[in-house]
């Protein structure tokens, strides 16, 4: 998760809920302010919403043939992937 810097100026910042024995429970956005302590030191390496978005897009393209090749193997395997094929010989 990336700092992402609002058209507003405000960042959006990644926090975790982790259990007693570290365990991630979740995670989420939350939207800081100029006047939050962390502010600054944020900031610096903050995305703009367009980086993130840029980003997010050359991730996708860059999956493209790995999905092409992995609905390829659903096609010839099934949703099973043919793992248990030794089984039935």
């Amino acid at each position: 998760m990336f700092v992402i810097r609002l058209a507003n100026g405000n960042l959006l910042v990644p926090e975790y809920a982790v259990s007693e024995d570290e365990r991630l429970m979740g995670d989420a956005y939350v939207e800081i302010s100029a006047d939050h302590p962390d502010y600054l030191r944020l900031s610096a390496a903050a995305l703009t919403q367009q980086e993130d978005e840029e980003r997010r897009r050359r991730w996708q393209d860059g999956d493209e043939s790995l999905r092409r090749e992995f609905l390829d193997y659903l096609a010839r395997h099934g949703a099973d992937g043919g793992w248990h094929d030794d089984e039935n010989a």
